[in-house]
């Protein structure tokens, strides 16, 4: 960040101050600025190392009544940007300004900043650790380091800033088996430090499920465990429905079901500010982000909005409110969304099976109705309580809503995707349908 901190010392600041002095009622800054340096491997060996810098600041303001915001990426005059903004704000029509209240808050440095050396060291000990197993697999893959400072000002007397940086990695094995192609991948998103020998496992536990050949899947409904990373695909569906303007429109099947019991009493669902490698201390709005409970034990208990959506509900902003990109209003938005794990093993939800389907990998997914049809992109099947061999040409339909309600178990393996945490589980109720019939 060092580069970006000389060129653009204090710029958010200057632009809201010449913004009031073009004439502006009112005016915010919003400016996300980002260093990463991944390093990316390719056929097992190391192909790049990179730097990527990137600069992108949001200026809203009302001139006369009337809001403008455009959007500057890297070192732009900043009386260029003024201008833009008062110039789109003739095409909209006049708007009560809508700024958060002054407060000034600088949180600390989350995260640890290491080397491209490091991350080189990790590349090569994970893709060590699954080609000491299966010497015949080709592995991709790429580590970063990403650190992100966000501002956020007002002529209100707002000033909020911080300063993240998170470490991911992702890795895909082939492995061409005469005319079968597989494709096994998996990754991790942590703080300070990564686990190479904890992703090398979960690839080399997916190429040991496979076997010597490929297996029907079962021809009629069974219970189907979804892996942690495979699940997110359920919550994607129960996060729209939790959405505050979904409630507002009217299009979210829980409006006023808030005291009635929505999914299996297995869920408690919510978020938290400080967990895990997202820590989020303000939203795009400047209200201090909060933990929430969404769904505790089956029982729907909130919803979640920014602070438009909050005076339409009669209610007050959860502190959800994110941009979308830099050129869009704040609209609501969830962050660290968590499931409480259980208390099974992933290998302990699979012996618990006399029939059924692991799915790891899909493609597609549902909306806000909660209907789905996904294909398996890697799945498995499961008899008498042991994995015997992957299925191909697959699908699985069915409702989310229903799924959730008909949850069998929750595995104690959480695991983030993206910014949602969850563990592996077991749902009945899906239609699987397959060429193999």
């Amino acid at each position: 960040m060092e580069f970006l901190a000389r060129t653009q010392d204090n710029f958010a600041e200057k632009l809201l101050e010449l913004a009031l002095r073009s004439g502006a009622d009112a005016a915010e800054v919003y400016q996300s600025q980002s260093l990463s340096r991944p390093v990316f491997f390719e056929a097992n060996r190391l192909k790049q190392v990179e730097t990527n810098q990137s600069l992108g600041t949001a200026l809203r303001l009302w001139y006369r009544g009337r809001p403008g915001l455009t959007v500057a990426y890297g070192n732009v005059p900043p009386e260029e940007i003024v201008q833009r903004a008062i110039a789109l704000s003739y095409l909209n029509q006049p708007e009560a300004v809508e700024l958060a209240p002054p407060h000034h808050t600088q949180f600390a440095n989350l995260g640890e900043v290491l080397s491209p050396e490091v991350l080189v060291e990790w590349g090569n000990e994970t893709i060590a650790y699954v080609r000491d197993i299966y010497p015949e697999v080709m592995c991709s893959g790429d580590w970063e380091c990403d650190t992100e400072t966000t501002i956020l000002i007002n002529t209100q007397g707002l000033d909020c800033r911080y300063t993240d940086t998170t470490l991911s990695c992702y890795l895909s094995a082939e492995w061409v088996r005469g005319d079968d192609f597989l494709s096994v991948s998996d990754g991790q998103t942590q703080r300070g430090s990564l686990q190479p020998d904890k992703l090398a496992q979960q690839i080399i536990q997916r190429l040991s499920w496979v076997k010597d050949h490929n297996v029907p899947p079962p021809h009629h409904r069974v219970p189907i465990i979804f892996t942690a990373k495979a699940a997110d695909m359920l919550w994607g569906t129960v996060q729209a429905a939790l959405n505050g303007k979904r409630i507002l429109e009217k299009s979210s099947p829980w409006v006023g079901k808030n005291g009635q019991l929505v999914t299996s009493p297995l869920l408690t669902l919510s978020q938290d500010p400080l967990a895990g490698p997202y820590s989020c201390p303000f939203d795009d709005e400047g209200n201090l982000t909060q933990p929430l409970v969404f769904i505790e034990n089956g029982i729907l208990k909130n919803f979640y909005c920014d602070r438009t959506t909050a005076i339409n509900l009669n209610t007050t902003t959860t502190g959800n409110g994110f941009r979308p990109s830099l050129g869009s209003y704040p609209t609501p938005g969830l962050y660290n969304f968590l499931i409480k794990t259980g208390t099974f093993t992933l290998q302990e939800l699979i012996t618990n099976l006399d029939d059924g389907l692991i799915i790891d990998q899909i493609l597609g997914g549902g909306g806000i109705s909660g209907d789905f049809s996904i294909n398996v992109d890697l799945g498995f099947r499961v008899q008498n309580g042991e994995v015997i061999g992957r299925v191909k040409d697959t699908m699985v339909s069915g409702n989310v809503y229903t799924a959730l309600k008909q949850l069998i178990a929750l595995g104690s393996d959480g695991d983030w995707n993206g910014s949602c945490y969850t563990p592996s589980m077991v749902v009945a109720g899906l239609s699987i349908t397959s060429k193999w019939e």
